[in-house]
């Protein structure tokens, strides 16, 4: 599944190029935004659960019987760089539709 939150930042940062242009202030500012939501999606959200993972399996180890062996943290956090990928190209596609839409609307 593509990551949701790298399309909606990607089709952000590109409407902005397209409707006010890469020259423009709000440019850089949603490139940003994108980078660090997509850079957030890959590293730290994938091996915090990753983390979760080896916590787990430690956890069941160590409480095998006890009540505190049940509770389990969440281990799917975060997307893969493919997923990412497969956003970011989603909410460029949509932005480019949505912006060619709404010229010819104008």
């Amino acid at each position: 599944m593509p990551s949701s939150h790298s399309a909606l930042c990607t089709a952000l940062t590109t409407s902005v190029a397209l409707c006010h242009g890469v020259a423009d202030s709000l440019f850089p500012v949603c490139l940003g935004f994108s980078s660090i939501v997509m850079y957030d999606a890959i590293g730290v959200r994938r091996h915090a659960g990753m983390q979760a993972e080896v916590l787990n399996m430690i956890v069941e180890d160590l409480f095998q019987g006890h009540p505190i062996s049940q509770r389990k943290l969440k281990e799917l956090l975060g997307h893969t760089p493919s997923q990412v990928f497969a956003g970011a190209v989603l909410g460029i596609i949509v932005a480019c539709v949505c912006c060619r839409v709404c010229l010819i609307a104008v």
